[in-house]
């Protein structure tokens, strides 16, 4: 996390300040601190210690740059970004501005092209793909828009493989495992095949197995997407309550309205870059 003597950086979100207009300043302590908004600002001054730490995620300068022959498409453009740990992060922004990209960067699934990216204080822009798969393993949980479930297992094997593949046997026991399906409405759908369930219950499914190793960190790329409004209720409900009671990190890429509003940070990207402003933003980049 070094900055140079030029750049100045939100303490919170993380953004790079160079340029930005009507720069939010907080003294504390007879110390100024600067911001990009007052939404910043505000979670500064609750927990000042705090966001003067170490962010349990942090991305520094992160590049990532696809060539095609002679095309060249630079997707994610120096983004600078802290997610704290326990924190709720909606990632917002319009069709192509790199939010699946970011994600991917976020959980380990893709490298940057330059830059650094950090993980409880560790720049892992550069490991070897072993080691990053076992840091998913153990401390991420997925939900994408493919459920990517095995059609030949049932829904309760499904939502147990990654624990076959986590070193730690550390997941949740069978008892959790079976009161989490009764909770969205699977309780008798557990020895039930893909192919025998709809497309919400598959998701829901998905879901399911994205919590079973009991990750630190939960991903999702539109995660309620595919549910009607109850079902997705339900799941966001649950999602917040592992987030708000267990202390889990939530990290969602949302085009909803009421998923972004209820987020401790937002996070907009436009052209892959991140721009200032959080809440201002969330109605134009979901709706």
């Amino acid at each position: 996390m070094e900055t140079s003597s030029q750049e100045r950086r939100d303490p919170v979100c993380g953004m790079d300040l160079t340029g930005i207009p009507d720069i939010v300043e907080v003294k504390v302590d007879g110390e100024t601190f600067y911001f990009c908004s007052s939404m910043c600002a505000d979670r500064f001054k609750t927990a000042p210690k705090k966001f003067q730490g170490e962010p349990m995620i942090h991305l520094h300068d992160v590049w990532k740059v696809f060539h095609d022959g002679d095309v060249t498409t630079e997707v994610l453009r120096g983004i600078n970004i802290h997610i704290w740990p326990g924190d709720f992060t909606a990632i917002i922004g319009a069709s192509g501005s790199g939010k699946s990209t970011l994600l991917n960067m976020i959980g380990l699934l893709d490298k940057p092209t330059s830059g650094g990216l950090f993980l409880d204080g560790a720049d892992l822009a550069h490991t070897s793909e072993d080691d990053r798969a076992l840091l998913r393993s153990k401390k991420f949980g997925f939900v994408f828009q493919q459920y990517n479930l095995i059609p030949w297992l049932t829904a309760y094997d499904n939502v147990t493989l990654p624990l076959i593949f986590a070193e730690a046997g550390n997941g949740l026991e069978r008892e959790a495992i079976a009161k989490h399906f009764d909770t969205i409405g699977l309780g008798a759908r557990m020895e039930h095949r893909p192919t025998e369930l709809s497309g919400g219950e598959q998701q829901r499914v998905a879901l399911l197995r994205a919590i079973a190793n009991d990750p630190e960190i939960l991903i999702g790329d539109e995660p309620t997407g595919n549910l009607d409004s109850v079902t997705g209720a339900k799941i966001l409900d649950m999602l917040i309550a592992l987030n708000k009671q267990e202390g889990k990190t939530l990290i969602v890429v949302t085009h909803d309205a009421d998923i972004a509003r209820k987020a401790d940070q937002i996070i907009t990207l436009k052209d892959g870059k991140t721009i200032p402003g959080h809440l201002e933003h969330a109605k134009t980049y979901t709706e």
